[in-house]
């Protein structure tokens, strides 16, 4: 086999969830070290099928003592962290030529909780630059390739975690998302991808009052519910108020029967692609066929105008901010004109918005997620698809595209998602579909505040009743056996 193993073990660790993999350790059948070994031969086979791999260093991981390891829920499990998050040693380059080199010397709260949940983090996975395209290529990394179909897109922003997942090169990898960056590329990649709600996690140290705070959430994409479930209970902030119970025993609690309100048109009441909306169809048959109770109704509504240059308008603040930042450490060599052309565009307008528009923009974030609340009257869940088309093929919405093109993508990408964004919701993609041209398709659930567990123990009902990690076994097999 191709990832060969110590103690004889005739195993192929490329099907395993992360889970599974920590078990092994835990019992002594595999150490930390075999784990480790048997990723970096799936990521020299794999990352130049996809790449989506920005930074691979394990020597990182193998040097580094992790706290109170023994018996940890991931113990020696080999994951990557997205380019946007600090891990002390390892470059940031945050998917830009202007941090070309930039090695943070700390982590956050965050990066503590899972270096003491036992996983080896080896690596940075690409991103489009400051994650604000909804397409992972860049011009310092390239482009993402689909595991799917290596013509297309992963979406964006967290496109290198997905791809790594789906693959099979790591079991579990962390993400972000603002406006549905982890919910997006979970859908086109066909792997379960799941957004906290506000406030639910540890710190990844940006201040509360920056911008884009309020919408920002880290979590991971995975293979399977339980490791999603787990690394949330790993990452949970301190003193919580609903704390999330174990993965074994949110699976083994049935949801009961949900009140389920669905809908087909996206915030700005377009309709999604064809062939998307019938796996929407699909998922109100299957829900049904679990007991549920679904009723169709119109959902939440955004005003282009509005909503869609308030959220415009805090990217480019952060953004302008992030370089304003920097810009006091860069060398002669580097200069904003290393930024991708979107990105300028953005700092350009960021700097030219006064302090009240921000304010402004603030209060439209949160009448929105007020009025989003009024959907859920009446329901346990709502559900809608997660992004209103499959893949997409890659070089349509590269830097360097026309900025509005760039933005109407963006838009588009993130309006079924970006409702509970603002709402402070939790909210799950769920890769219950597949297209007739093969193109993975994710059903997208969203519940009230502190709600997660609800969510996910609707999720492993879902995986149960309609098994998606055989699909994602047999796609590893084909990229990493290709028939001659």
């Amino acid at each position: 086999m191709p990832f060969p193993l110590s103690n004889n073990i005739d195993l192929p660790l490329i099907d395993l969830d992360a889970t599974s993999q920590a078990e092994l350790v835990r019992r002594g059948s595999l150490t930390a070290a075999d784990l480790l070994d048997a990723a970096t031969a799936r990521y020299q086979a794999l990352n130049p099928i996809v790449n989506a791999v920005a930074i691979f260093n394990p020597d990182k991981a193998s040097q580094r003592p992790h706290r109170n390891s023994s018996g940890t829920v991931f113990e020696g499990v080999p994951t990557i962290l997205k380019d946007l998050l600090a891990y002390p040693g390892l470059p940031a380059s945050f998917g830009s030529r202007l941090l070309a080199g930039y090695v943070p010397a700390a982590g956050s709260p965050y990066t503590d909780a899972i270096d003491a949940a036992g996983l080896a983090v080896v690596g940075k996975s690409t991103t489009s630059e400051f994650g604000l395209l909804g397409t992972t290529e860049s011009m310092v990394t390239g482009q993402t390739r689909n595991p799917w179909d290596l013509s297309r897109s992963t979406g964006g922003s967290s496109g290198g975690a997905a791809a790594a997942v789906a693959s099979g090169m790591f079991p579990v990898a962390h993400a972000s998302d603002g406006g549905g960056s982890i919910r997006g590329p979970a859908s086109l990649c066909g792997v379960f991808g799941f957004k906290p709600g506000r406030g639910k996690t540890r710190s990844t140290g940006m201040p509360d009052d920056a911008p884009l705070s309020a919408l920002l959430s880290d979590h991971c994409l995975s293979r399977t519910v339980r490791d999603s479930a787990t690394w949330l209970r790993v990452t949970e902030k301190e003193g919580t108020a609903n704390p999330l119970a174990d993965a074994a025993e949110l699976a083994a609690n049935s949801p009961g029967s949900l009140r389920i309100g669905w809908f087909e048109r996206d915030c700005f009441g377009d309709l999604p692609d064809p062939d998307v909306r019938i796996a929407l169809s699909a998922t109100v048959e299957l829900c049904e066929a679990l007991g549920h109770r679904l009723m169709q109704i119109d959902g939440p509504r955004l005003n282009r105008a509005g909503s869609g240059g308030a959220i415009l308008d805090l990217m480019a603040v952060t953004t302008a901010h992030i370089t304003g930042m920097v810009a006091p450490n860069l060398t002669a060599s580097q200069s904003e004109q290393s930024l991708e052309p979107y990105t300028r565009w953005l700092v350009e307008r960021g700097r030219g918005i006064a302090p009240s528009r921000i304010g402004e923009a603030m209060q439209t974030m949160a009448a929105v997620g007020h009025d989003f609340t009024k959907f859920l009257n009446g329901f346990d869940v709502l559900l809608s698809l997660t992004i209103p088309f499959t893949a997409f093929p890659l070089g349509e919405f590269a830097p360097g595209t026309d900025n509005e093109v760039l933005r109407l993508h963006f838009e588009r990408s993130a309006a079924f998602t970006a409702p509970a964004s603002m709402a402070g919701y939790p909210a799950m993609s769920v890769p219950l579909h597949v297209s007739e041209s093969g193109l993975p398709i994710g059903s997208h659930f969203v519940a009230r505040e502190g709600q997660e567990a609800l969510l996910f123990r609707l999720a492993f009902q879902l995986e149960a009743a309609a098994p998606w990690l055989p699909r994602l076994q047999e796609l590893s097999r084909r990229l990493t056996w290709p028939k001659s």
